[in-house]
């Protein structure tokens, strides 16, 4: 079979993280600029792929600077026409394109109140880019394919580049230093073993805890844009609750297991889901169904885990006939207004 945009792309992550460490510089001097010494409360403002590298932001700062962090709803300054009061706030815009101007308009607002804004986007010299005070680029070069890949794993690592800056945190510096190396041994870590699960099924949830939700919320919205299951990705906690009802031999959940303070917790719901016949495919953990690698840092290893997930489903995809790099009724850029 041919090779696809999205197969080629998602090989390309490695080099795009090496990038992203080699210019440490002049992300620790943003930080630095920045300080959150005063800031209140932190706003991370992303739609669709962007939005789940904010959700994986959010559990950095708030770990790491203790600082919490509010998803920005862009609607509230574009439709409702409300300027939040965000002084001395830390607003994080997240973009690949850069060109959605609900993320403009939401930035220009950050920034007219006093906000300290800073846009992680692919394109730099982007209308979201020059909204913001500051820039910390991706740099990741053109995706073709409608399925971002290589600029969400950049887009993970910039953000942590500039936790580890505000921070200080050498440890997670240290971890990133080995995160180029990791994503290359992760291209080989096969998951085909889902797919006939994922075949069969009527949907698919996919769960993780903190570091890990953004990234199980990105695989599920793979799984629905280009295999066309209906997917949710959900906190294994929140799947104790309410979607708990909703699990059967038809719905398999993959699991995304980080190795810090929730790993026993997703370990022991793997075991009573398995127990109740429910197909789970846990990634990390002595009780791991998935190939996985030796683990590293939380912070680091919640990012590797896209790689194989990525590569199933755009194996997947082919092997049905699908097209990965054109998921019908999808294009590239989505202006929301």
């Amino acid at each position: 079979m041919a090779t696809s945009a999205m197969a080629s792309e998602i090989g390309e992550s490695a080099d795009v993280v090496a990038r992203i460490v080699r210019n440490r510089a002049a992300t620790r001097d943003i930080a630095q600029r920045i300080g959150t010494g005063s800031a209140p409360l932190c706003v991370v403002c992303g739609r669709g792929s962007s939005g789940h590298a904010g959700v994986f932001l959010r559990y950095l700062v708030e770990t790491r600077l203790r600082l919490p962090v509010s998803a920005s709803a862009p609607s509230v300054i574009t439709a409702f026409r409300t300027p939040l009061m965000l002084r001395h706030a830390l607003f994080v815009v997240i973009s690949q394109s850069g060109r959605s101007p609900d993320l403009v308009a939401a930035t220009k607002s950050a920034r007219d109140v006093g906000a300290r804004t800073v846009a992680i986007v692919n394109a730099a010299s982007s209308p979201v880019a020059a909204a913001a005070e500051f820039v910390v680029p991706i740099e990741a070069g053109e995706e073709h394919s409608v399925a971002a890949t290589k600029t969400v794993i950049g887009s993970m690592a910039a953000g942590a580049e500039l936790v580890a800056g505000l921070a200080d945190d050498d440890a997670l510096r240290a971890a990133l230093d080995r995160l180029p190396e990791r994503l290359h041994r992760a291209m080989a870590l096969d998951w085909s073993g889902i797919a006939g699960d994922l075949a069969r099924a009527s949907a698919v949830f996919v769960a993780a805890r903190g570091l890990g939700l953004g990234s199980a919320r990105e695989v599920a919205l793979k799984l629905a844009e280009i295999l066309r299951i209906p997917s949710i990705g959900v906190s294994a906690a929140e799947l104790q609750h309410g979607p708990r009802a909703a699990l059967s031999s038809r719905t398999p959940v993959v699991m995304m297991r980080i190795a810090d303070e929730t790993a026993a917790a997703v370990d022991a719901l793997a075991e009573e889901l398995r127990r109740a016949k429910i197909n789970v495919h846990l990634c990390g953990g002595p009780q791991g169904s998935l190939p996985w690698l030796t683990g590293d840092d939380p912070a680091t290893d919640a990012i590797t885990m896209l790689v194989p997930a990525y590569r199933m489903i755009e194996q997947a995809a082919r092997a049905c006939g699908f097209d990965p790099d054109h998921p019908p009724s999808l294009t590239k850029i989505t202006e929301t207004f």
